[in-house]
């Protein structure tokens, strides 16, 4: 079997992480033949990059999501927003692409998250979500087919990430706060690009409606800390994971990559 072809949506750093690690020979079984950007010169920078290194095969960059369609990726890695996703979703899957996503936030909406279910399982295609800055799906996933569980989400960040939110005020630089109780349905509207990892977190095992949700300001605090503990009437499950940079995001999509044609999976 040759290899796979990718498309790239959102090519800022996620990205680029992505495409070094392909051209490092990480990926080899892939590759990079489009990239599309809300900014165009973005996109073109990317394709660029591949093609430097590329004497193959041609990275195009895309103008508009018809334009990536019509290369006929194999998977769409979607590295941009909860909206991008929504956006490219359904069309991307209907054009016979499988989906790799961080944005994992647009599926709180469960009437979405249906239609996308529907979509792949019409045109033989896949959504692969990916676990970004937290682990352990299987464990959660095991966990709740046991029998009836509970879960909570618990995310510590620095103030200076909350900026341009409706919670943020200046207070938060010298004091520590809860700043959301929730589920991650409310997390999700209060914080449309923040809190992909609690909606992932959720669908992996009691759904975004039933999972509690809690997000903590700390001064000076940097990078992010998330606490997942999922219980039943056997298992008690804590997955505590520190990223100081999102770095850890880009790497995740790459393993996932490596693990849908890896002839062993973990």
């Amino acid at each position: 079997m040759g290899k796979r072809t990718l498309a790239i949506v959102g090519c800022g750093k996620l990205a680029q992480i992505i495409v070094d690690a392909l051209n490092n020979g990480l990926l080899p079984d892939y590759k990079l033949i489009g990239t599309y950007s809300r900014t165009f010169e973005k996109a073109e920078r990317l394709a660029d990059y591949i093609n430097r290194a590329e004497t193959v095969h041609t990275c195009t960059a895309s103008k508009s999501l018809d334009e990536l369609f019509t290369l006929n990726p194999d998977y769409i890695l979607e590295t941009a927003s909860p909206a991008a996703m929504r956006e490219l979703a359904i069309p991307a899957l209907e054009h016979g692409s499988s989906i790799v996503t961080l944005s994992i936030g647009a599926f709180a909406d469960t009437d979405f998250y249906e239609s996308v279910k529907e979509a792949a399982r019409t045109h033989n295609t896949r959504v692969h979500l990916v676990p970004g800055a937290i682990g352990g799906f299987d464990v959660l996933r095991t966990v709740a087919l046991m029998s009836k569980s509970s879960a909570t989400f618990a995310t510590e960040k620095g103030p200076n990430s909350l900026k341009n939110t409706e919670v943020y005020d200046e207070g938060l630089q010298n004091e520590k706060r809860t700043v959301l109780k929730g589920n991650a349905v409310e997390a999700i509207e209060l914080f449309p690009t923040k809190v992909n990892v609690a909606v992932a977190a959720a669908l992996a095992s009691v759904g975004p409606e039933e999972i509690g949700v809690s997000i903590t300001s700390t001064p000076d605090f940097v990078g992010d800390r998330h606490r997942i503990e999922m219980k039943n009437d056997q298992v008690d499950a804590i997955i505590d994971i520190y990223s100081r940079k999102s770095d850890i995001a880009g790497w995740s999509v790459v393993n996932t990559l490596r693990n849908i044609t890896s002839p062993i999976a973990f």
